[in-house]
């Protein structure tokens, strides 16, 4: 299997239909539909002891519905999966937050809807519909598959020297484990909700070597040396995410409101330098390429 068909298998942890309630509006008593079904103001509330499952699936990333290859429990394994619609909700704490709707077919029957929120959403607060935009949705999924640096995160260029991440340039040449010297082709910047399941990860200063803490998205992953197995991986090399190197003490998730993020896209996927730890840089695959200027991504992509 290559690595771009790998990048291609996904799996989040999501909230089934039955979890996730109208309690008032047009659908009260209903739960969670696809778009076409939902009103704009009816509010829904979580079930009590509701828990997050793990749907994985494989992303076509053309028009097709992704595939289900695995769920929990075992049961819709084959069937179709469409990302929907992206939501918007707001909580009766005055928080808002963004979701994605999933919508599980077979032979054509709509069997199960799946809430992925981008964040944490809690039992005790209700929450109103507020936005419904379907052509938003693969923006959003692409912006969540992405891999990124916080801002100030140290890179490390051809030269040998240290330089933040917002004072890069497309073009710089940037140290790689592999390939030397390679020039940047793109950089992405935005600003993405850090709670829950998505909040970005640190990696203190000093647990691998680094120079200053490295914080990173949690599906970011690094290159790991070690002489003797201390994070208990099992061998002395290892190209791990980093959300598996959590341990809550030197390894942690770091919850805020917000994160402001960057990507860095090279001609290829390279491992480049990061506070001195080997991090990948962001990879153009079928789950990515729809945050990624148009003529740029489908270059890559198609390898031109």
């Amino acid at each position: 299997m290559s690595s771009v068909e790998f990048q291609a298998l996904q799996a989040h942890l999501v909230y089934k239909s039955s979890d996730f309630t109208a309690v008032a509006g047009v659908a009260r008593g209903d739960d969670l539909s696809v778009s076409d079904d939902l009103v704009l103001d009816d509010v829904y509330k979580l079930a009590q002891g509701a828990k997050r499952t793990q749907l994985a699936f494989r992303f076509s990333g053309d028009d097709r519905p992704f595939q289900i290859v695995s769920q929990t429990p075992a049961s819709g394994r084959g069937n179709d999966l469409f990302l929907d619609t992206c939501i918007t909700l707001m909580g009766s704490d005055g928080s808002t937050h963004e979701a994605l709707i999933l919508a599980e077919v077979e032979l054509g029957v709509l069997v199960e809807t799946y809430l992925l929120p981008l964040d944490t959403l809690k039992e005790d607060i209700e929450y109103r519909l507020v936005g419904n935009d379907p052509n938003a949705a693969r923006a959003l999924f692409a912006r969540m598959a992405c891999v990124a640096f916080s801002r100030g995160t140290h890179i490390t260029l051809s030269t040998g020297e240290q330089r933040r991440i917002e004072d890069l340039k497309v073009g710089d040449r940037i140290l790689t484990r592999d390939d030397g010297a390679q020039p940047i082709r793109w950089i992405g910047q935005s600003t993405i909700r850090a709670t829950g399941a998505e909040a970005p990860v640190v990696i203190t200063k000093g647990t691998l070597h680094n120079a200053e803490d490295l914080v990173v998205s949690p599906n970011h992953r690094v290159f790991v040396y070690q002489r003797q197995d201390a994070l208990g991986l099992g061998r002395s090399e290892v190209f791990v995410k980093v959300r598996h190197l959590i341990n809550g003490t030197t390894i942690y998730q770091r919850e805020s409101s917000f994160m402001e993020c960057f990507q860095l896209l090279f001609d290829e996927h390279h491992i480049i330098f990061a506070e001195g730890i080997a991090a990948e840089s962001l990879m153009v695959d079928p789950r990515t390429i729809g945050a990624i200027p148009g003529e740029i991504g489908k270059g890559l992509l198609s390898g031109k």
